[in-house]
C-alpha cells in the first residue's frame, strides 16, 4: 500500500464522475439481507417504500429469497444488488450454496451448509478460488435468470470478501457483469477511483454493530456531520416480530431499531435540512461496465 493511502480523504473523484460539486454530500442507504426471512423482507419493503433507504441487497441462497425476488419483480424500478453469501448467521436456521454442493466442497461445513459466522476464519482458510467463482456466478445468474437486473455486488458478513483474492475475483465479476461494487476499505476504494470507477470516499457504516438503544440519536448526529463525497450506510431492518425474535433471540432489537429509524419523519427532516443527496447504485453502475 502506498504511503498515505489508508487515510486519504475524499479528493472529489466520485463527486466529479457523478456530476456533483466537490462539496456535495452524497449518501447511499442500502438495506442488506433481503431474502433472509419474512420479517426482514417485509421491513425492507417498508423502508424502501418510505424512501430514505434507496436500495437493497438480495441473498439468493436464503429460504425467503423467492419472496424477495417476487417483490423485486413487482417493483421493476427498484435498485438492488447481489449480496454475495458464504456465511450462515443463525442456528439452526441454515442455507447453503446455489451451486451443486459437490462442485463447491470447500465452501460448506460437515453438514453441507455454509459455515456459521463464528467459523469464518476456517472458511477463509480453506475456500478455493475456483469454487468461489462457481458459487458467485451461480448467485448472480440466479437473479439474471429470474429476469431481474441488479445494480451492484456486495458481501454478507465478509467486508470486501474477507481475502484479497476474493476481492479481486469480485472486482472482475463486477466488471464482467456491468455491476458497481461496494468497497469497505480505503485501499480498495482508491483502487477503483484510480481506475476511473466511482466508489465510496469514506468507510461503510454497518448498522449491525451500533448500539440499538441509541441509534436514533447516533444516526441524527451522523447525518449532521456527514462529510463531502460519497458515503454508504449498510442497514439491516426487520419487523422484530415473533419470527425475528426466534431467529435472533438476543440481537433482534438491532434490526428493529433500523426499521424504526429509517421509517421516521425525524430522519427525513434532517436529510432535507442538511441538503444531503440520497443516491443508489444506478448512479455508479454505468461506469463499471466493460462494454
Amino acid at each position: 500500500m502506498a504511503p498515505g493511502k489508508a487515510t486519504r480523504l475524499s479528493d472529489g473523484i466520485t463527486n466529479h464522475l457523478l456530476g456533483y460539486p466537490p462539496d456535495a454530500r452524497l449518501l447511499i442507504i442500502n438495506a442488506d439481507d433481503f431474502g433472509i426471512c419474512h420479517a426482514v423482507n417485509e421491513a425492507i419493503i417498508g423502508t424502501l417504500e418510505y424512501g430514505l433507504v434507496r436500495s437493497t441487497s438480495l441473498m439468493t441462497p436464503c429460504p425467503w429469497a423467492p419472496h424477495a425476488m417476487q417483490a423485486l419483480r413487482d417493483r421493476p424500478d427498484q435498485p438492488f444488488g447481489v449480496h454475495l453469501t458464504l456465511v450462515n448467521d443463525f442456528s439452526p436456521y441454515r442455507w447453503g450454496p446455489r451451486a451443486s454442493r459437490n462442485r463447491v466442497p470447500s465452501l460448506v461445513d460437515e453438514t453441507g451448509y455454509f459455515y456459521r459466522y463464528e467459523r469464518i476464519p476456517e472458511l477463509l482458510a480453506g475456500a478455493r478460488l475456483e469454487e468461489l467463482e462457481l458459487e458467485f456466478r451461480a448467485q448472480i445468474e440466479t437473479v439474471l435468470t429470474a429476469g431481474l437486473r441488479p445494480t451492484h455486488l456486495d458481501w454478507h458478513c465478509l467486508a470486501d470478501g474477507g481475502r484479497p483474492d476474493i476481492f479481486d475475483l469480485s472486482f472482475q465479476l463486477a466488471r464482467e457483469y456491468g455491476l458497481a461494487m461496494r468497497t469497505h476499505y480505503r485501499e480498495h476504494a482508491d483502487r477503483c477511483q484510480d481506475a476511473g470507477l466511482p466508489s465510496i470516499d469514506h468507510p461503510v457504516l454497518d448498522s449491525y454493530h451500533m448500539d440499538h438503544a441509541v441509534k436514533p440519536a447516533q444516526f441524527a448526529q451522523l447525518l449532521r456531520e456527514l462529510p463531502a463525497g460519497l458515503t454508504e450506510w449498510a442497514v439491516h431492518p426487520s419487523l422484530g416480530d415473533a419470527e425475528a425474535q426466534a431467529l435472533e433471540p438476543e440481537t433482534w432489537p438491532i434490526r428493529r431499531a433500523d426499521y424504526d429509524v429509517f421509517t421516521s419523519r425525524a430522519m427525513r427532516d434532517i436529510i432535507d435540512e442538511e441538503g444531503i443527496i440520497l443516491l443508489d447504485y444506478r448512479a455508479l453502475q454505468p461506469f463499471w461496465s466493460q462494454g
